[in-house]
């Protein structure tokens, strides 16, 4: 797939739970193993992620996330808590926190992001941008590449259609345009 005909595929399962603000369960067509390496590897997050990470994920510790939008980039700290390969990846992004689970689903995976927002209003905007990077990401990983779609480029890929689909699942109100 070319990325000019890249589209967003179905939208993913997104709920709330107490002590998360989003959580987001998406089935990927590849095993356990090879989606952690695309959530822990920094040259695999390189090409799908909302930023660049600063070390392999897949130990506990501190590092920095670059977040990526254009030409610009914003280091955030970050923190590794926990990494089970491959079934449970925990860390700190800035002021968020990001539990990754992965469960074998057949010949694939199934991920759930919880996530941790600190605003729970931002759960659609935030839900509308990981469903583009994981789409990306499934693409990296059947060997298609459509390289990352981050920041305000997410606009022009249905980024805005997928926030106010996820409102509506989440039951808030889009944001205002």
């Amino acid at each position: 797939m070319d990325r000019d005909s890249f589209r967003p595929g179905p939208l993913a399962e997104v709920t709330t739970e107490p002590g998360w603000d989003l959580v987001f369960v998406r089935d990927l067509r590849h095993p356990p193993e090879k989606v952690w390496a695309a959530l822990t590897e920094p040259d695999q997050l390189a090409r799908w992620a909302p930023f660049l990470a600063g070390r392999d994920l897949g130990t506990p510790g501190d590092t920095t996330l670059n977040t990526v939008d254009g030409d610009r980039t914003s280091d955030q700290p970050a923190t590794v808590r926990h990494a089970a390969r491959p079934t449970l990846l925990e860390y700190t992004w800035g002021d968020a926190l990001l539990r990754w689970e992965l469960a074998p689903a057949g010949d694939g995976t199934r991920l759930t992001l919880r996530q941790r927002i600190g605003d729970p209003g931002l759960a659609p905007m935030v839900a509308a941008g990981w469903h583009l990077c994981l789409d990306v990401a499934d693409h990296l990983l059947a060997g298609h590449p459509v390289g990352p779609i981050r920041g305000a480029e997410a606009k022009e890929f249905g980024w805005a259609e997928l926030r106010d689909a996820y409102a509506e699942r989440l039951d808030r109100e889009p944001p205002a345009r």
